[in-house]
C-alpha cells in the first residue's frame, strides 16, 4: 500500500468516527508532547514546577483535555470544537512564559492549534488568521505586561515566528482543500460503485432468472471454451451426454453423435468448439446421449467480439426437439402407409372406370357421363397420393430435353383449368432450349407452378411463363395476378401442408404439399427458387437450374 492510499485510509477511517472521539483525537497529540515535557522536566529541571505560571499551564492543558471527554460536542453547534485550539493558545502561552529557563522552544507547542483549525475545514482565513493573531499575542503579551517601555525592536524580534506559523497554516488549509475536495470526489464515486453494483447484482439475478426460467439449454463460453454461465436448464441437458461412471468428463468424452444416432462428433464438429473458432450456425442438430437416454438438439450459436474485434466466446442454445423429431417421423410413417394403402383401390377404380368407358358407346348417355366423374375424381385423387409419396421419395434421371417443350406441355395441359378461371396463359420462352435435367421432374414443377398460378387467380387474370439463359444458369418465372400473399404466408409458402389463409376462406382445394416437392426437385438439380408475391397483385415464382443454355426462335403467346 503506498504511502497517499495509506493517508487516504486513515483520513477516511478518522471522518467515519463521532464528533467526540475526533475531537479527543486530535487533542491527544497536544496533551501527550505535555506529558513528555513534564517528564523530562523532572528528570532534568526539576526546579520548573516552582514556577507558578508554568503549572497554571499544566493544569490548564489538563483541564482542555478532560473537557475533550466531558463536552457532548454532538449536541452542540458543529463548529463549537473549535473552542479547543483557541484555549490551547491561552495554555501554550502559559507553558511558554514559564519555562523559558527550561526549554526556548516549547513555543513550537503553537503547531498543536494551528494544525487542527487548519485541518477542521471551518471558516479557512479565520484559521490562518487566527494562527497569526494568536501566535503574535502570546509572544507580544509578557512583553506589554513586562511593566517596562516597550520598543519597536523588542516588538519586531519575534514576528518571524507568528508568519511561520501563519505560512505553516496557509499550507495546511491549501492542503487539506485539496484532500477534502478528494474524499468527498471519491465517497461520491463510491456512491455511484455501490449504486452500480446493486443495479448489476440485480441484472445478474434477473437474467439468471429469466434464463433458468426459459426451457432451452443456454451455456456462455470464453474465448478459449471454458464455461462462463450455465443455465439450469442446460445443466439438465449436459447430464445425458455425460458417460456412466464419469465424474467431470472432457469435451472430447461427452456422448455427442450426428444425425444418425450412431455416429460420434469428432471434436472440431462439436459445438461448443465450433462457436470457440468463431463459427455462427442456426439449428444444427445433434443427438446427445445413447441408448434410451438418447435426445436429439437443435444447436444455434452465436459469437461476440471484443473491442479490437478479436473472438471474446460465444453463446451456444440448445432446444429438445427429440418429441418433435418423434412425431414428424410418426406422421411420415402415417402418411406414407396410408397413401400406400390407398393407391391399390384408385388403381382398381380406375382399371374398372377405364374398362367401363371403352364400351361407353353402349352405355346411356347419363351413366358415362357418371364414370367419366368417377374417373376424373380418382385420377385427381390418385395425383394427391402420388404427391404425398412423392413429398418423402425423390428420384433424379437427367436427360437431354428441350425446356420450352416442357413448357408448351405444361401450358397445353393447363389450358382447361385456365379456361375455367378466366386466365389467360401467355408463354415468353425462346424455343429450342436444349437441357440436361430430368424432364418428368422438371414437368412436375411447372404444372404444379402454373396449376396454383392458375388455381389462385379465382377472379381471373394472366399467367406469363418467362424462360432465359444466365450465365450458366437457366432461368425461369411463372409470374400471376391472383389474390397474393402476405410477409407471413410467403415465409410459410415452401413448409409441408401449408395453405394460405386467403385459399381456406375461398376453399380453393389442395394439400399444400406442390411447393415443398417444386423446391425439392429444384434443390435435387442444384438450383434455387425463390418467391416474390403482394397481397391482391399477384406472386411469381422464380427458379434457377445450373445449365448451360442455347436459344433459338422467338416467343410465342397463347
Amino acid at each position: 500500500m503506498t504511502q497517499s492510499s495509506t493517508a487516504g485510509l486513515v483520513h477516511r477511517h478518522f471522518h467515519s468516527r463521532s464528533l467526540r472521539v475526533r475531537v479527543i483525537l486530535t487533542q491527544a497529540p497536544l496533551s501527550l508532547t505535555v506529558i513528555l515535557m513534564v517528564v523530562h522536566a523532572g528528570v532534568v529541571f526539576p526546579q520548573i514546577f516552582a514556577n507558578p505560571v508554568f503549572v497554571t499551564g499544566l493544569w490548564m492543558h489538563a483541564a482542555i483535555f478532560v473537557l475533550c471527554f466531558a463536552v457532548p460536542w454532538e449536541r452542540l453547534p458543529t463548529s463549537s470544537f473549535l473552542v479547543i485550539p483557541y484555549l490551547d493558545f491561552v495554555a501554550i502561552g502559559f507553558t511558554r512564559e514559564g519555562s523559558l529557563l527550561y526549554a526556548t522552544s516549547a513555543g513550537l507547542l503553537m503547531l498543536f492549534p494551528v494544525f487542527w483549525l487548519s485541518t477542521s475545514g471551518l471558516a479557512r482565513k479565520t484559521a490562518v488568521f487566527s494562527s497569526l493573531v494568536g501566535t503574535l499575542l502570546i509572544i507580544w503579551t509578557p512583553i506589554l505586561l513586562a511593566g517596562i517601555p516597550v520598543t519597536a525592536e523588542q516588538l519586531s524580534k519575534p514576528l518571524l515566528f507568528p508568519f511561520m506559523m501563519a505560512g505553516f497554516s496557509l499550507t495546511v488549509v491549501s492542503m487539506t482543500a485539496r484532500l477534502d475536495r478528494q474524499r468527498l470526489a471519491v465517497l461520491a464515486m463510491d456512491v455511484q460503485l455501490r449504486a452500480a453494483l446493486e443495479a448489476s447484482r440485480q441484472r445478474e439475478q434477473l437474467l439468471s432468472t429469466v434464463l433458468d426460467a426459459i426451457p432451452v439449454g443456454v451455456v456462455v463460453v470464453d474465448a478459449q471454451g471454458h464455461d462462463q454461465l450455465m443455465n439450469s436448464t442446460q445443466q439438465a441437458f449436459h447430464a445425458f451426454a455425460v458417460p456412466d461412471h464419469t465424474g467431470d468428463p472432457e469435451e472430447k468424452d461427452l456422448l455427442l453423435f450426428g444425425t444418425d444416432k450412431v455416429t460420434p462428433l469428432g471434436t472440431e464438429d462439436r459445438p461448443v468448439r465450433r462457436a470457440v473458432r468463431g463459427e455462427s450456425f442456426t439449428n444444427c442438430q445433434i443427438w446427445v446421449g445413447s441408448g434410451d437416454r438418447a435426445r436429439a438438439f437443435s444447436t444455434t450459436a452465436r459469437t461476440m467480439k471484443d473491442a479490437d474485434g478479436n473472438n471474446d466466446g460465444a453463446v451456444i442454445s440448445f432446444h429438445d426437439v427429440t418429441g418433435m423429431l418423434t412425431a414428424l417421423a410418426a406422421k411420415d410413417d402415417f402418411v406414407a402407409r396410408v397413401s400406400h394403402e390407398f393407391r391399390t383401390p384408385l388403381s382398381s377404380i380406375l382399371g374398372y372406370a377405364s374398362l367401363i368407358m371403352d364400351d361407353g358407346q353402349d352405355l346411356p348417355s347419363e351413366v358415362a357421363s357418371s364414370v367419366a366423374v368417377i374417373e376424373r375424381n380418382a385420377e385427381r385423387l390418385l395425383g394427391l397420393v402420388n404427391d404425398l409419396l412423392t413429398a418423402k421419395t425423390l428420384t433424379y434421371r437427367p436427360t437431354p430435353t428441350d425446356f420450352a417443350q416442357l413448357v408448351a406441355h405444361s401450358l397445353a395441359a393447363a389450358a382447361p383449368s385456365a379456361a375455367t378461371n378466366a386466365v389467360t396463359l401467355m408463354s415468353l420462352v425462346e424455343g429450342p432450349m436444349p437441357v440436361v435435367i430430368d424432364a418428368g421432374r422438371i414437368g412436375q414443377v411447372l404444372d404444379n407452378l402454373v396449376s396454383n398460378a392458375i388455381k389462385y387467380s379465382p377472379d381471373g387474370g394472366t399467367v406469363t411463363v418467362r424462360a432465359w439463359p444466365e450465365s450458366e444458369d437457366l432461368v425461369c418465372t411463372i409470374q400471376d395476378t391472383g389474390m397474393g400473399m402476405s410477409n407471413t404466408e410467403q415465409a410459410e409458402a415452401f413448409t409441408r401442408f401449408f395453405r394460405a389463409e386467403s385459399a381456406l376462406q375461398r376453399a380453393i382445394p389442395g394439400l399444400g404439399l406442390g411447393l415443398l416437392i417444386t423446391k425439392s426437385i429444384v434443390e435435387m438439380h442444384g438450383g434455387t427458387i425463390r418467391l416474390q408475391s403482394t397481397p391482391k397483385k399477384g406472386t411469381t415464382i422464380r427458379f434457377t437450374l445450373p445449365q448451360p443454355v442455347s436459344t433459338h426462335g422467338g416467343p410465342h403467346e397463347r
